[in-house]
């Protein structure tokens, strides 16, 4: 508004003039404000220097703009300002002193209306007031249904999780979309439920092997003492009897030992004593602890391969997985069989293998003969002593050195049990 002010009232001096007598003459009242509408065009007025007025717009009807003028006319020099007449219109004003052609000097003073601008902004002001209120309750209440409508399937897996329990863990969550976030959000709890089924199941499982396994001693040892006590006999008898009842009791504190080594492996508290490991000794250290299993199968045990392999490791663990290897070797191997342990590196790995001469393992067991107390042939297992927790054992000893065991068989030719080691040390959690 003030920059149109100055832009008009340089068009006002221009078209101002004094004729011969001095009088004021206005050549053109182009822009000034019509009769009926006061809001369009300019109100002019035209003072002399001594304070006369010289020309005021009709359309004031006698209202000045402004005080009357006093003192030299450069005093009058002012600046746009806001003004309001006697009839309460606010105008926006300007004034400035212009000398005329014969250097007499007149002060002009040119206003504007203000009324469209309070109109409009009053106008905007109303509709912000009302329009602002409602839209932010419709924005609210639209953001509440649209997310009440986006979560919906939250609340239904919300209340679908709370409902399973223990006993129901094979249930699952509905996942209407399983692309968007909150399916794979769902597929996550699925993926969860599936993997607590299976440790559910696999302790269940634990629990009822474990107290089969400790009654079947159990039982054998209360049976011979029973039968025993109701039967007569002399020295010999009873020594057999004591040695049945000790063979049991060995079997026993065997599966308690490794139920315990289980357990404390779970519960990760063995901790890891690494040394400076030659596999090749430790091989034939583990040999000599089952020399007299296998002799009396009248078994060959080899040892052939890299003399210098070496690991850091924990000496008594590593020989725990090395021992429960060739152990079953020697059980499942036929007498006057040959067994075969192969020691050898790669640039990153030490690897010992155990090969033997049994029937072999079917594919269909190859892939849980590592689980606890799971038997290819449960009746001659448990004849020959075992309660199907050594491979779980020696894969638990070789996992915690940051190695793997695998298994290569197939039926009716032998089976080769590999461990792969690394021969540089790296953080592995013992579990």
């Amino acid at each position: 508004m003030d920059s149109s002010l100055h832009r008009d009232v340089e068009t006002v001096e221009g078209a101002l003039s004094a004729d011969r007598n001095g009088r004021l003459q206005i050549s053109s009242r182009e822009g000034e404000a019509d009769e009926d509408d006061l809001d369009r065009g300019y109100l002019l007025e035209v003072w002399s220097a001594d304070g006369k007025l010289l020309y005021r717009s009709e359309q004031l009807r006698g209202q000045a703009l402004g005080p009357l003028p006093t003192g030299s006319a450069d005093s009058n020099r002012q600046h746009a300002h806001s003004l309001r007449l006697a009839s309460g219109m606010r105008l926006r004003s300007i004034s400035r002193v212009h000398r005329l052609a014969d250097g007499n000097a007149v002060i002009v003073r040119l206003a504007v209306s203000q009324e469209p601008l309070w109109h409009e902004f009053w106008e905007m002001a109303t509709v912000l007031g009302i329009g602002l209120p409602l839209t932010v309750i419709l924005v609210a209440l639209t953001g509440y249904l649209v997310a009440a409508r986006a979560l919906k399937p939250v609340d239904s897996m919300a209340q679908r999780a709370a409902q399973i329990t223990a006993e129901q863990l094979n249930e699952r969550l509905q996942i209407e979309n399983p692309k968007d976030e909150l399916g794979q959000l769902g597929a996550a709890f699925n993926n969860t439920l599936a993997r607590l089924e299976r440790s559910f199941d696999q302790l269940r499982r634990f629990t009822a092997d474990a107290s089969h396994e400790l009654r079947t001693p159990l039982t054998a040892i209360q049976s011979v003492g029973e039968v025993s006590l109701k039967m007569p006999g002399d020295v010999s008898y009873y020594r057999d009897t004591i040695g049945s009842m000790l063979e049991e009791t060995n079997r026993l504190t065997q599966l308690v030992d490794s139920l315990l080594t289980m357990a404390r492996a779970d519960a990760g508290r063995i901790q890891l004593h690494r040394v400076e490991v030659n596999l090749f000794d430790l091989a034939g250290e583990t040999v000599g602890l089952l020399e007299v299993l296998a002799e009396e199968k009248q078994q060959t045990i080899l040892i052939d391969g890299n003399r210098s392999t070496t690991v850091k490791a924990d000496r008594t663990i590593l020989r725990q997985s090395l021992v429960n290897l060739v152990h079953n070797a020697v059980k499942y191997s036929p007498e006057h069989g040959e067994i075969r342990l192969r020691i050898h590196e790669t640039e990153q790995d030490a690897i010992v293998e155990v090969e033997d001469s049994g029937p072999g393992i079917a594919p269909e067991h190859r892939t849980r003969i590592f689980e606890r107390f799971y038997r290819v042939d449960k009746s001659r297992t448990r004849a020959a002593g075992g309660a199907g927790l050594g491979l779980s054992i020696a894969q638990w000893a070789v996992s915690a050195h940051g190695g793997t065991i695998e298994v290569q068989s197939e039926p009716g030719s032998g089976s080769i049990f590999q461990i792969c080691l690394p021969k540089h040390v790296s953080s592995v959690a013992v579990r």
